[in-house]
């Protein structure tokens, strides 16, 4: 059976967020992931996980303006200052927690835009280099434009490429179920194409982003799947509980 993280951004919201890793070890769970720690000290957000035993497998650095509208700075010419200075921002959480993983999100921008290609590839070279002596990855995730409209990256083999072709030891594909199904489908053959790429994988319904198992694809046989061909990384929950975070962990008994 994989290694399930709960995204506390998303579950356990009954809690406040500090309160959400105890929430998450009580219901059984391992390790946790999340999207932006930064409304709270490191400090604090380590001493959770300490107090829990719980693994912190992933979270994201800081994605510029969010209630702007901005979904990251890396493939935004002119703001790589900008994006240096949030990197700096995360640093201090990655060393108190022992995360080994950052998601760095793209922003909104156009693949069909040269310069923000090369900004975007020049970003994950700075990033990744930065990063590297702590022995963290940084994954770069595609997204679905019905969630984030515009979002510069939207396409899988695009995402493959790149990582193939800047060929940067740290670089690394997060691999959303969700994302994947919706964009392209092909889930199971793909992520056995592209698992030397993949450095975490996130699961949630389709088309409601609820309870694996609830939505079209068959998630248990997924999760079997990846069993199979070998991933032995986390599997984070990243998705919105239909009507209560406890009440809804049945799925896990059942994988």
């Amino acid at each position: 059976m994989p290694k399930f993280a709960a995204n506390l951004t998303m579950m356990f919201t009954e809690w406040e967020f500090l309160d959400r890793f105890a929430a998450a070890a009580d219901c059984g769970f391992e390790a946790v992931e999340f999207l932006f720690p930064y409304a709270h000290s490191p400090d604090d957000v380590a001493r959770r996980l300490q107090d829990t035993k719980l693994t912190l497998a992933l979270f994201n650095l800081p994605p510029g303006n969010w209630e702007a509208g901005e979904r990251g700075l890396a493939a935004i010419p002119g703001r790589e200052a900008e994006f240096r200075t949030l990197l700096a921002q995360a640093l201090p959480y990655a060393e108190a927690t022992g995360v080994k993983r950052l998601h760095l999100m793209s922003g909104i921008a156009s693949r069909g835009n040269p310069a923000d290609c090369a900004a975007y590839s020049n970003t994950l070279r700075h990033a990744c280099a930065v990063v590297q002596p702590l022995g963290i990855d940084i994954l770069i995730e595609p997204l679905n434009g019905r969630d984030m409209p515009g979002y510069f990256l939207n396409d899988f083999a695009y995402a493959a490429e790149l990582i193939q072709g800047l060929d940067l030891p740290n670089l690394r594909l997060q691999y959303d179920i969700y994302h994947r199904q919706i964009l392209h489908g092909d889930v199971m053959r793909n992520l056995e194409q592209l698992l030397p790429l993949i450095g975490h994988v996130q699961t949630a319904s389709v088309p409601a982003r609820q309870e694996p198992g609830s939505g079209e694809l068959d998630d248990r046989r997924i999760f079997r799947h990846l069993d199979q061909i070998g991933y032995a990384g986390f599997v984070g929950c990243e998705y919105r509980p239909a009507s209560g975070t406890v009440q809804g962990l049945s799925w896990i008994r059942d994988v």
